[in-house]
């Protein structure tokens, strides 16, 4: 009888194969995270990284900005978010940093996540906040990724059209969106595009050689207790306005997970699952290669973690803070692990 098993022997050698260049690339220890917290986001602007957001128990946005400057291995705290809130999408244009939609919380009644249409630059050189024109719809969990002079804002998780629910909970029925809204800094103004073919909330995204990747996330709701993780990756050429066909999937199905680009590689780390045996995050690391569509897999990082920051300062990938347990067990273990890998000299 056929089983499978040569080509699963075969496939598990090329992953082997792929990780042999980077067996001696170790983590290293930076300056902790000033304040550890779950669902924060980073950006790179200026050859420093900024750590937005974070999610306090009973989902109270923290909304605090923190630089940190490689140089002197430094965290300085920054005035906080103009709109305290959580699961916001960001992205870096000309060293100013964008921030788009994500969730606050109601003004009456128990806690629960109310999505936004809330769009900020933030300049960190004055550490300053202007509004921008609102997004066409209300979205968190979205993400957000540069291509030319135009931001693509892709995805998230919103209310049923026609609800008159303001609110997502748990125990509410509510969706993942797979909308795709074109934002041009230059007018502050506002496109439709093609939506993206899986819709999905708590992804990773990517921009290589004028393409979008959206890599994971979760689909059917924006808890991970109620929603499934996937590992789909689809591509968008904002070129043409197409999505092409599903290409490799990510090696290990997750969301809430974070990623950074170098020179045609996205990374993708940590992240998190739950199905009703187990609820887990991860220390998994792995990159993409657009040009030839496979994935080699990083040293693991040396804490699991879910919601936390990650970018690129040079050529070192920087992974901040998160959360070491999977949401949604009744305990905080929030992190201030700030690790880092040099990503040149090991292929």
């Amino acid at each position: 009888m056929f089983t499978g098993r040569p080509f699963a022997l075969l496939a598990a050698t090329l992953i082997s194969l792929g990780s042999l260049s980077w067996a001696q690339q170790k983590w290293e220890k930076l300056a902790p995270f000033p304040e550890p917290a779950e669902e924060i986001s980073g950006a790179t602007a200026n050859g420093k990284m900024y750590v937005f957001a974070g999610l306090a128990p009973l989902w109270r946005p923290m909304g605090m900005v923190y630089q940190y400057d490689p140089a002197t291995n430094h965290w300085t705290k920054k005035h906080n978010m103009a709109l305290p809130s959580h699961h916001v999408a960001f992205t870096t244009y000309r060293d100013r940093i964008y921030a788009f939609g994500g969730f606050v919380l109601p003004e009456s009644g128990p806690p629960g996540w109310v999505p936004i249409d809330n769009a900020w630059e933030y300049d960190p050189v004055t550490d300053h906040w202007r509004a921008l024109a609102p997004m066409p719809t209300k979205r968190g969990s979205a993400l957000a990724a540069l291509v030319g002079d135009k931001i693509y804002v892709i995805g998230g998780a919103s209310n049923i059209p026609g609800s008159n629910l303001t609110t997502i909970f748990p125990t509410q029925p509510h969706m993942s969106v797979g909308t795709v809204e074109e934002y041009n800094p230059a007018t502050n103004t506002w496109r439709e595009c093609s939506p993206m073919p899986t819709p999905r909330n708590h992804a990773a995204i990517g921009v290589v050689e004028g393409k979008i990747y959206v890599i994971g996330g979760r689909v059917g709701a924006a808890f991970i207790g109620l929603a499934s993780d996937i590992s789909v990756v689809e591509e968008y050429d904002p070129a043409r306005d197409k999505w092409s066909g599903p290409r490799a999937r990510m090696p290990y199905a997750r969301s809430a997970l974070g990623s950074a680009v170098y020179k045609g590689n996205i990374y993708v780390a940590g992240g998190e699952y739950q199905d009703p045996h187990m609820m887990a995050t991860f220390r998994a690391v792995e990159a993409y290669d657009a040009a030839t569509n496979t994935w080699t897999e990083m040293p693991p990082l040396p804490i699991s973690r879910h919601g936390l920051a990650v970018g690129i300062i040079g050529s070192r990938l920087h992974v901040v803070g998160g959360d070491v347990q999977s949401a949604g067990t009744g305990m905080d273990v929030s992190s201030g692990e700030h690790d880092v890998l040099e990503l040149e000299g090991a292929h």
